[in-house]
């Protein structure tokens, strides 16, 4: 499935305009963590685009959400190990089930990581990506008050795929930097 394909089938399911950045976002980050660990960027990449398209039909309920994206995906012809990292990105729905490929803890910890990245962003007085600094974004990580839905554990299985957490999140900052015109960032 190319990209704009992939985009598409989102906006089908997906309307609220900050979720389609947030699944854009993640993309961009997945795309850059293949590129450095030799992975496939386009797998790797359509993974982080679609990784959220059933959320408005599972109205964000996370005892469901992939189950239905499982679905649409098998229908739209998208490869089973996507599937199947969308999935487990969401262990929640699948009780028994966990992440235990590097691709699982990527897609689960970048798109966990972009919604911190976010939020630390839109307290800065500009609201521009460009001037948030790493360093800043660890340390709301700390703040556990902070953005409170933002699972700390699962942004720290970086660390399972070889990265630190200031790796992780230079690397995801500088890849949301590439798109911030599209993110409004």
């Amino acid at each position: 499935m190319k990209r704009t394909q992939a985009l598409e089938l989102l906006k089908t399911y997906v309307k609220n305009e900050n979720m389609v950045k947030h699944c854009v976002a993640t993309e961009a980050v997945m795309r850059a963590l293949a590129k450095k660990l030799g992975e496939d960027e386009e797998s790797w990449a359509l993974a982080g685009l679609l990784h959220d398209i059933d959320v408005e039909i599972t109205n964000s309920d996370l005892s469901v959400h992939t189950k239905e994206a499982v679905k649409i995906l098998m229908d739209a012809g998208v490869s089973e190990e996507i599937i199947e990292a969308i999935r487990l990105h969401n262990e929640q729905a699948h009780p028994g089930e966990s992440r235990h490929k590097k691709f699982h803890h990527a897609l689960a910890a970048a798109e966990t990581l972009t919604g911190l990245i976010v939020a630390t962003t839109l307290v800065y007085p500009d609201k521009k990506i460009a001037s948030v600094k790493p360093s800043s974004v660890i340390k709301r990580m700390k703040e556990k008050a902070f953005a409170r839905g933002v699972n700390r554990d699962v942004i720290m299985e970086c660390e399972k795929i070889g990265f630190s957490l200031p790796e992780f999140v230079e690397l995801a900052l500088d890849a949301m930097r590439e798109i911030s015109n599209e993110l409004g960032l």
